[in-house]
């Protein structure tokens, strides 16, 4: 998307014209539903939305011609999508994929995420997840790791404040930041 009129459109002919000279190439839309929501109600001054709309289906009804560049696209909220996008020979196959209630696939997602941090041996990254309700993104993953971080600095200020520690020594992250 960009402020120039007309820019935005092209930016999403560019995006097809460079797939079509790298075939076979995947073009992988994230946020679907920001690009192309349904037109008339997007709100946005001067309609750019439903111009950008309008030149991705025009695109997407252009690839026939070759097999070779596949379009995904992926969004949290389909409902806001234009249904136009969702026509056959569109994205016209819809994969739902769910929470992932998986305990060890969410143990290796916290274990990958807290991998550059400097743990105390008290952290049980286990028993911090059984804390934690069972339908549980890496998202949420990552944010638990960020409020636990911003708990560790915070306490580390205070104990520098407090003459307890330096501001050389490592930051170390203990089970109360998980569990705070």
């Amino acid at each position: 998307i960009n402020m120039y009129v007309g820019q935005s459109e092209e930016n999403v002919r560019n995006v097809f014209a460079r797939a079509r000279a790298a075939a076979p190439c995947i073009i992988f839309f994230d946020e679907l539903d920001s690009l192309a929501p349904s037109r008339g109600r997007s709100g946005d001054s001067g309609g750019v939305m439903d111009r950008v709309v309008s030149q991705l289906l025009a695109e997407l009804d252009g690839l026939h011609s070759t097999r070779e560049v596949f379009v995904i696209g992926a969004t949290n909220r389909p409902d806001l999508l234009d249904p136009a996008l969702l026509r056959p020979g569109r994205f016209d196959k819809l994969v739902y994929v769910g929470m992932n209630e998986d305990r060890e696939s969410q143990l290796q997602v916290l274990s990958a995420v807290t991998r550059k941090f400097k743990l105390d041996p008290s952290v049980n990254l286990t028993t911090i997840l059984e804390k934690c309700p069972a339908q549980l993104t890496g998202a949420d993953i990552y944010a638990l790791c960020s409020d636990a971080m911003m708990y560790a600095v915070k306490r580390k200020v205070e104990w520098i404040e407090e003459g307890l520690d330096t501001e050389s020594s490592a930051l170390v992250l203990t089970m109360e930041d998980f569990l705070q």
